[in-house]
């Protein structure tokens, strides 16, 4: 049990929380929601020690193992993947580096033997046997490719090096684990593993900070709300938390209004009768009990909402954008491949896909930051476009204050005009005042947003809009994008705000291109759930269900070749059980060896070597095996399902 005393936080003449008395519970998952400033990534910090409090205590059990994901990803540049993660166990990481070298000595004497031993414990005690493998787990969870694995983190973008560092914190198994939006660099399906680890595997505490509506709805148990300078915890996910917290207030404004009600009747009795003499003593006892009563305190919360209102200047041309045939590879890799579409006026598409599979590149091509390989686009009659790209760096670089940056924009608008706009994207009083350079991501997506408004494109280019939004901005982002009046083109991992908004999807697979008409539901209800599940066994579409019906009817000879090709499949699967119990059962034997009290004393550096080796073949071939193995069955299932249909 993790537990909180009198703990309280300030910033200058901020508060952020006061006296804050709670404790967070062993195996719950804790969602830490609030306004952008009030305090979630400071309450992190001071649970794994980087920042103090200004007072209060905080206490843990001795020895917890704590978990805080890293972010500098550029102290591993040199090392292999695989390490960075192995290195989420120091004991065993310093056990296998020190085992390593003692193996690289030409000969064994009984010290060197003595100490091998003490090692092999080590790694047996950390699970060293299974490491390799279950970091390689977690790194194709998190949607880094195999081929990766064993190369340097230099050959990874800056998202999937965070991506490592994430699986390098899971790794860990710690009993305590702090989150700071773990989401932000990872695609839906990235998303999806993530949930299902956290929900099943993972068995100690989670503390989470997520802007990810969606995800805090999967894995929260609990929401530790930061908000009235204090932190108030409740049962269950985020949509729970927003019913009860709104019943809260309502029944608090209720007891207040009986209150102020109560004191009305009580002070109108004193009005009237306090100069009769038969009721002054009433009166007088009145005026005591009004003195007497408490009007519940509600002090201001730091949740506050900006109010985007994207107009556009006049409509477009009724095409938009046609998109014929473009193609984009960097390097060896492609990435899009015969992308053809034609946007009309009013759409609002959303480009879903896995990392890496081009939406950005795309995105940047129809913006003329990149060139196609192949291919053309072409924009259509009057179309005017107002993009928010992904890094927001390279927009904020110049020492401007909020005012002057976004001033230069709207040269033609009056000061009052630019004034009242940032208020109402949350910049007001002294904070215009402040530099550009200096803001949080948070403040430069509201301000870039400031800066379309003021533009009045009637088609807005949006490449992740809600990374570094609060809640409260993504719900009025949502909002106000689906009151704009134009056409909107839209990249965003956030399935609840590209649910409640999309119109018509362009799904990027790596087979083929999708453009399809409807919601994001509707098209998971046709396709299936490609970028919710992760479990291969689970990714049977609908859109397979469908064409399976219209083939109800297949001939006998079809039937008699699935019914051949189910006898095949299941032979196969019976020689990939045995191939695997047999490769489990030889790497069993050679962990016995290494386990035995004498081993490292009578065998020599060549034998041991060799069953090095041995055993990391043996667990690369197992890891094929089981792949394949998997694969197998989904191919055994399909058929399967196939011919029961067809009966």
């Amino acid at each position: 049990m993790i537990s909180l005393s009198n703990l309280t936080m300030h910033y200058g003449h901020k508060t952020l929380f006061e006296n804050v008395t709670l404790c967070f519970d062993p195996g719950k998952r804790y969602g830490i929601v609030g306004a952008n400033g009030s305090g979630k990534s400071t309450l992190l910090y001071l649970l794994s020690g980087k920042e103090r409090a200004i007072d209060g205590d905080i206490s843990m059990p001795r020895h917890t193992r704590l978990g805080v994901l890293n972010q500098d990803h550029f102290q591993y540049e040199k090392q292999n993947v695989i390490d960075v993660v192995l290195q989420g166990k120091p004991a065993l990481w310093r056990a296998l580096q020190e085992k390593e070298q003692l193996l690289l000595k030409d000969s064994t004497d009984e010290i060197t033997g003595h100490r091998l031993g003490e090692l092999e414990e080590i790694i047996a005690h950390e699970g060293g046997y299974n490491a390799e493998s279950f970091a390689g787990e977690l790194l194709s969870g998190l949607g880094i490719e195999k081929s990766y694995h064993f190369g340097p983190m230099a050959a990874l973008s800056g998202g999937f090096k965070l991506r490592v560092l994430l699986a390098q914190v899971l790794f860990q198994e710690p009993e305590l684990l702090l989150l700071d939006e773990p989401t932000n660099h990872l695609d839906i399906i990235s998303i999806a593993w993530l949930e299902h680890f956290l929900q099943n595997v993972f068995t100690g505490t989670l503390l989470v900070v997520s802007h990810d509506r969606n995800f805090l709805n999967a894995i929260c148990t609990d929401i530790a709300d930061i908000d009235y300078e204090t932190v108030q915890l409740y049962p269950g996910n985020y949509d729970f938390f927003l019913q009860t917290k709104a019943l809260a207030m309502e029944q608090k404004l209720k007891e207040i209004a009986n209150q102020e009600k109560k004191i009305a009747e009580m002070q109108a009795f004193v009005d009237r009768f306090r100069s009769k003499a038969t009721k002054a003593r009433q009166a007088q006892s009145r005026v005591k009990q009004i003195e007497r009563v408490e009007i519940p305190e509600i002090k201001r919360s730091s949740r506050v909402s900006p109010v985007f209102n994207f107009q556009q200047r006049r409509p477009s041309g009724k095409e938009v954008i046609t998109i014929k045939n473009i193609a984009k590879a960097f390097g060896h890799k492609q990435v899009l491949q015969n992308v053809n579409i034609t946007v009309t006026r009013n759409d609002k598409i959303a480009i879903i896909g896995p990392n890496g599979i081009g939406k950005s590149t795309l995105l940047k091509i129809i913006m003329e930051e990149l060139s196609p390989d192949e291919g053309t686009y072409t924009w259509g009659y009057e179309a005017h476009i107002s993009y928010f790209a992904q890094d927001l760096s390279e927009l904020f670089k110049e020492n401007k204050t909020v005012y002057e940056w976004l001033y230069q924009y709207g040269t033609q608008e009056t000061i009052g005009t630019i004034r009242g706009l940032l208020g109402r994207v949350l910049f007001s009083g002294d904070d215009v005042d402040k530099s550009v350079t200096s803001l949080s991501g948070g403040e430069q997506a509201r301000l870039l947003f400031a800066k379309l408004i003021l533009g009045k494109g009637n088609v807005l280019i949006l490449d992740e809009p809600t990374n570094h939004l609060d809640l409260e901005g993504i719900e009025a982002l949502e909002t106000a994008l689906n009151d704009f009046p134009g056409t909107l083109i839209l990249v965003s991992h956030d399935r609840h705000f590209v649910s409640n908004i999309a119109t018509r999807v362009l799904a990027l697979t790596p087979k083929e291109v999708r453009d399809f008409t409807g919601s994001y539901e509707e098209y998971v209800a046709y396709y299936g759930d490609d970028y919710l599940v992760s479990t291969p066994s689970l990714r049977h579409t609908s859109r397979e269900k469908k064409d399976v019906v219209l083939e109800d009817s297949l001939s006998y000879e079809k039937r008699k070749e699935l019914k051949r090709l189910i006898a095949q499949l299941s032979k196969k699967n019976v020689r990939f059980e045995k191939l695997i119990e047999s490769q489990e059962n030889q790497l069993a034997e050679i962990d016995a060896q290494f386990s035995a009290d004498s081993f490292y004393h009578t065998a020599t550096p060549e034998k041991i070597q060799s069953l090095q080796k041995a055993k990391q073949q043996l667990t690369m071939e197992l890891s094929e095996s089981m792949e394949m193995w998997e694969q197998s069955l989904i191919e055994l299932e399909n058929a399967q399902t196939r011919l029961n249909d067809t009966q």
